[in-house]
């Protein structure tokens, strides 16, 4: 018997946590902890505590980041798989829309013709090409990390600040691409953002005092997979890898920041909008640069 292991939450056994309900001092994962005066309760003291179940305003149930907890807290997880997935069909219905939303720096059309892409004032790319897929084999992996590291982050983090940290982590993943990827190359899929969970699943297992070795070990694996691809032949943007897993992980440290109340929302909303300014000023460098 491994007596090293944390105990599983009461409610998902098969999740180990290191935090226990305030109360009745059962273990919780990231999914069932409510934030309380002190500490974090379980669903069912929140329930028993408020004699309803049902809270409003100020007393509502709340995640660890200070979100409103979901009744499906996964919801906007399947959103963004839908979304993607739907994109995908698409393209391959219609081919001829996967060109304007592509992640491209700058190219100049033959015969003279207006340049097109991110440097051409074209920034709408810099976000649809996240959500752009062409290899089913590259939208089933991206979807399956998405599932699977975005679900419980999810649930830890609220529906708002996780779609926060999906979005700005694409965001930043394509920054990066821009800024050191050479202008005529095309570039899409939603790796940077999955990539970004990733960051942020680091910063929230810190918080939490999970044990960091099997976070770490997944990141240093994709890491590895990132500069070393199964097969050779796959071409892998390290670029959207690394620039979403740093940004990703900035965000949740905002996210996460021990603090209550407006001063709790200042600094969430503030770490977003300085890592918002930050990939607008590497884009506008970048583009400087090649105008």
């Amino acid at each position: 018997m491994d007596t090293d292991r944390l105990p599983g939450c009461y409610r998902h056994p098969d999740r180990d946590t290191g935090i226990s309900c305030t109360r009745c001092e059962r273990p919780i994962c990231p999914e069932c902890m409510i934030s309380a005066s002190v500490g974090f309760q379980c669903p069912d003291c929140v329930r028993e505590g408020s004699g309803t179940g049902h809270r409003t305003g100020a007393n509502a149930p709340r995640t660890v980041a200070g979100g409103a907890v979901a009744a499906d807290p996964q919801r906007v997880t399947k959103i963004l798989i839908g979304v993607n997935a739907a994109v995908f069909l698409l393209a391959q219905i219609v081919p001829s829309i996967v060109l304007p939303l592509e992640l491209l720096g700058r190219y100049a059309l033959a015969f003279g013709g207006p340049a097109e892409g991110v440097s051409a004032g074209e920034y709408h790319r810099l976000l649809t090409s996240v959500f752009l897929h062409v290899e089913w084999w590259h939208v089933i992996g991206n979807m399956i990390g998405l599932w699977v590291i975005g679900g419980p982050l999810e649930a830890a983090l609220g529906r708002t600040r996780y779609l926060a940290v999906y979005l700005l982590s694409g965001l930043g993943g394509s920054a990066l691409v821009y800024l050191l990827t050479a202008p005529n190359t095309p570039t899409l899929g939603a790796s940077g953002a999955v990539f970004g969970l990733l960051g942020a699943t680091v910063v929230l297992a810190r918080r939490l005092r999970y044990e960091m070795r099997p976070v770490i070990v997944m990141v240093v694996l994709m890491l590895f997979l990132t500069f070393v691809p199964i097969g050779g032949g796959l071409n892998v943007s390290w670029q959207a890898h690394v620039g979403g897993l740093v940004t990703g992980a900035l965000v949740a440290l905002g996210m996460l920041a021990p603090a209550t109340g407006r001063r709790r929302a200042l600094i969430q909303w503030g770490t977003c909008a300085a890592v918002l300014l930050l990939a607008a000023a590497v884009v506008l460098a970048r583009t400087a640069a090649l105008t």
